[in-house]
């Protein structure tokens, strides 16, 4: 069974046909360059709608984002109309899979501008999972910056998320899990609680005590990704450090060892240099 998203791209579909600006699906699927065997599949309601084909006919047929990812609104912008709306770009290899694109810190602030230029992602690095949930969907990869969310999250790990499609927001974003949130400006990881229905926001929280929770309306976010793992720099076992522990409390121990022993040796400097020497009464 086909997704809502799904069914709203084939109402789009239909409506455009219906008004005569596509003569067949086949006109539909050259013009996005996509096969028409394939547009087949996803009007016969036999697999979804995939978000690079979206991106397409947004940007071919003015279709309405915001109406297929959230059913409000009127199907199609004006030429002229709102496009602050962002779909998603993915990145895919020579048989059409997707990869995993990877935001480096640098990156994340050209990465949540208000317009981004598909381009921007030939400069990043993509990557694929053995995971078989990694070949399913739109993942990308955030590299984590300070230390808000410490113990769960260090600077310099890579958080690894998949995609929450924006209709999905309301009902699916689930309270108390890490997600990387992009704003209008800033791309953060937070621990969030969904506040959409009633308050038309998220609030983020840091797993960190010393950083505050705080609100961030919805009409802000642009994108959420979940966040499904973690790759962390290498560290020795525990066995190791326990050892390196271990090491350095007895050089640690040596030294203060060594220490008293030269106090001590000073002190009786001390008492033997007061011994000879002759009281102020005898001067």
């Amino acid at each position: 069974m086909n997704s809502i998203v799904t069914q709203r791209f084939i109402n789009c579909h239909d409506k455009l046909r219906e008004d005569g600006k596509v003569r067949s699906s086949r006109q539909f699927a050259l013009a996005l360059d996509y096969l028409p065997q394939s547009l087949s599949e996803v009007l016969k309601g036999r697999r979804d709608v995939t978000i690079e084909l979206l991106r397409r006919a947004v940007e071919e047929y003015d279709i309405n984002p915001m109406y297929i990812f959230t059913g409000e609104g009127t199907m199609f912008n004006a030429r002229d109309g709102n496009r602050d709306f962002r779909l998603l770009t993915v990145v895919t290899d020579a048989q059409n899979d997707e990869r995993i694109v990877h935001v480096p810190v640098p990156a994340q602030a050209g990465y949540a501008g208000e317009n981004l230029d598909p381009l921007f992602f030939d400069e990043l690095p993509t990557y694929t999972l053995p995971d078989y949930k990694y070949r399913v969907g739109t993942h990308r990869s955030f590299d984590v910056a300070g230390d808000s969310m410490e113990p769960t999250l260090f600077e310099g790990d890579k958080a690894v998320c998949s995609y929450l499609e924006p209709g999905l927001w309301e009902t699916s974003l689930k309270d108390n899990y890490v997600y990387v949130v992009v704003t209008r400006g800033d791309v953060v990881v937070k621990r969030v609680f969904n506040k959409i229905k009633s308050e038309r926001c998220l609030e983020l929280r840091s797993d960190n005590d010393f950083y505050q929770p705080y609100k961030m309306p919805i009409g802000d976010v642009r994108e959420i990704w979940y966040v499904r793992a973690k790759i962390s720099p290498f560290l020795p076992s525990p066995n190791s450090i326990q050892n390196l522990v271990r090491a350095e409390m007895q050089e640690l121990k040596e030294v203060i060892q060594q220490q008293s022993a030269i106090i001590a040796s000073l002190n009786e400097a001390v008492d033997n240099f007061a011994a000879r020497t002759p009281s102020g009464d005898n001067m």
